[in-house]
Order: structure tokens, then C-alpha cells, then sequence
């Protein structure tokens, strides 16, 4: 089944459970496909047009959250809207590696480069990135490359 099916079939179950939250999201995803289908660019409405589109929303709302946070108590409602969004467009997302695994690949790749300075952060996410772009978070790659060239 497709992504836009899959989340066609969302759409069906929130309407019928009343489900605002969901539909909400799902409204959100559509508009962005819609303003991408429009813009001239030539994409056409397939499944990477829809990854693409909530890839990126997911990144959008990981900043989004972290804003948030920084808010305390004024910013908690809008922390947990974010949160679900964030988790309803997860689940569409590939899997990506765990911790131990994503350190498993950065220590690969210091062993490999023999990269020892904590200024070459960047050389490292950006080495293992080219290998292990789909597989890995950017995000958790670059904690995880941060602590073990600081020695942890």
C-alpha cells in the first residue's frame, strides 16, 4: 500500500473516531503535497513525494519542539501538538539505527580514518553520512560523534 493511501486510510479512521488531532495533521501533510504539485517544480504525487514532504515536516517539528521546551509552561500545549504530529509522521518514516548501533558505525569510521581531534565532528558525521544516509538519524550521528571523540 502506498504512503498516500496509508494515510488515506488515517483520514477514514479520524473522521469516524472524530478525531481532530489526526485530521489536522493529515491536513497539514496534504496542503504541503498540494503547494509542492503546484509550484511548478515537476514533481508528480508518488511515494517519494510524500516521504520527502514528511521528512521534512519532521524535521521542521523537531526544531519546532525544542523551541518549545525552551517556552516551559507557556509552550506546553503547543509541545503536545507538536509531539503528536511529530509521532503520527514517524510512523511513515524508515526505520533508522539505535544508538548503540549508530556508535557502532562511528567508531567504525574513527578506527577506519584514524580521526582523534573533537574539531573533526563534522568530517566524521559527514563520513558516515555518505555511507549511512538513510540509515542513520543526523541528529543522534552527530551526539554520538561529538561524545566519542570528547572520549566518552
Amino acid at each position: 500500500m502506498s504512503v498516500k493511501d496509508q494515510i488515506e486510510a488515517k483520514l477514514r479512521e479520524a473522521r469516524l473516531a472524530r478525531d481532530e488531532a489526526t485530521k489536522n495533521v493529515i491536513g497539514m501533510l496534504k496542503s504541503k503535497i498540494l503547494l509542492e504539485l503546484k509550484s511548478g517544480s515537476g514533481a508528480e504525487d508518488n511515494d517519494a513525494l510524500w516521504l520527502d514532504t514528511i521528512k521534512s515536516y519532521v524535521k521542521q517539528l523537531k526544531k519546532t519542539i525544542a523551541e518549545y521546551e525552551k517556552l516551559g509552561e507557556r509552550g506546553q500545549q503547543l509541545l503536545g501538538e507538536a509531539k503528536f504530529e511529530l509521532g503520527f509522521c514517524e510512523q511513515f518514516m524508515p526505520s533508522r539505527l539505535d544508538e548503540a548501533a549508530t556508535e557502532a558505525l562511528v567508531r567504525e569510521a574513527v578506527a577506519a580514518n584514524n580521526i582523534t581531534d573533537p574539531k573533526q565532528v563534522g568530517k566524521l558525521v559527514g563520513m558516515v553520512m555518505k555511507n549511512h544516509k538513510d540509515d542513520v538519524d543526523a541528529d543522534l550521528l552527530k551526539q554520538v560523534a561529538t561524545r566519542v571523540l570528547s572520549g566518552g
